[in-house]
């Protein structure tokens, strides 16, 4: 009770003083307190017992661009604009004349796509001109050509060259022969092996990976594990070794011809060939 009394004093006080103080001055105390958000210790006539909601901070709304309705102007060249638009129209016949078959819809789209071929058409013979009037433009100029008389040509020239290569490569190279004595293929493939030597004088170094020896090949070697190092899964199988640097590359398995040889070891030891696929050129002690 006492503490109830205590708290209601400087309410009644207050409201005693007001009921003192002439009503004009009231009405001029009221007319100059200016409305503003004080602090409540500059505000002693509210007294210590109120609570005021926090005033809501209002973000201001962002203006539009000035040219936000404006579109960009399209600075693509006028050919790719309307390549996109016969490509965007000739797609929305053929689904139309998909849907709806009829002899209208379907009869639009042909029509269409009659005058894109022709286009397309007109567009080759361009490029075949401008193929015939430059030579580093004609495919058919690059690699092996298509004519039967060039192709004769071709070859021989081709030959020639790779015979001189193999010629070279026999001084700093040779060929590991691995097989197997009961395998039936390494049989097959043993005479094209000793005549590829005699010819192009590249020497075979056959490995026998069971212990067992080929009538074309008495004189081999047993297998020391190179086998295992070099990953052979299968025989046979020829790989073109250089000793001096212990390079290993491989040249195929099965049975091959000899032809098959000769472009082979001339693709692999091509400038830059090691580059292409580096993995499978393997390095081994060969001392």
């Amino acid at each position: 009770m006492r503490s109830r009394l205590l708290f209601l004093f400087p309410v009644l006080l207050f409201g005693a003083a007001q009921a003192q103080q002439p009503a004009g001055d009231v009405a001029a105390t009221q007319s100059t307190t200016p409305v503003t958000n004080h602090p409540f210790w500059d505000d002693y006539r509210r007294g210590w017992h109120f609570y005021d909601d926090p005033e809501i901070e209002t973000v201001p709304t962002p203006k539009p661009p000035l040219n936000a309705d404006k579109p960009r102007p399209d600075t693509r060249a006028p050919e790719l604009i309307e390549f996109e638009r016969l490509q965007k129209r000739l797609e929305e016949f053929r689904n139309i004349a998909i849907i709806r078959p009829t002899e209208s819809n379907v009869r639009r789209y042909m029509e269409l796509e009659a005058r894109v071929v022709r286009q397309a058409s007109y567009f080759s013979d361009v490029a075949q001109r401008v193929a015939w009037s430059t030579p580093d433009l004609d495919m058919t100029l690059q690699g092996r050509p298509v004519n039967a008389r060039a192709i004769e040509v071709f070859d021989r020239e081709q030959a020639q060259s790779r015979t001189q290569s193999l010629a070279s490569l026999s001084r700093t190279h040779v060929l590991f022969f691995f097989f197997r004595s009961d395998c039936p293929y390494c049989h097959a493939f043993a005479p094209t092996l000793e005549a590829f030597q005699a010819r192009h004088g590249i020497q075979i170094v056959p490995i026998s990976v069971d212990g067992g020896g080929l009538p074309n090949f008495p004189q081999f070697r047993r297998d020391n594990g190179i086998s295992r190092t070099l990953q052979v899964t299968q025989v046979p199988a020829v790989f073109l070794a250089e000793p001096f640097s212990g390079k290993i590359t491989p040249i195929g398995f099965g049975v091959l011809s000899e032809s098959q040889l000769v472009e082979r070891i001339a693709t692999v030891t091509a400038p830059g060939a090691e580059a292409i696929v580096p993995s499978v050129t393997r390095r081994v002690s060969l001392q």
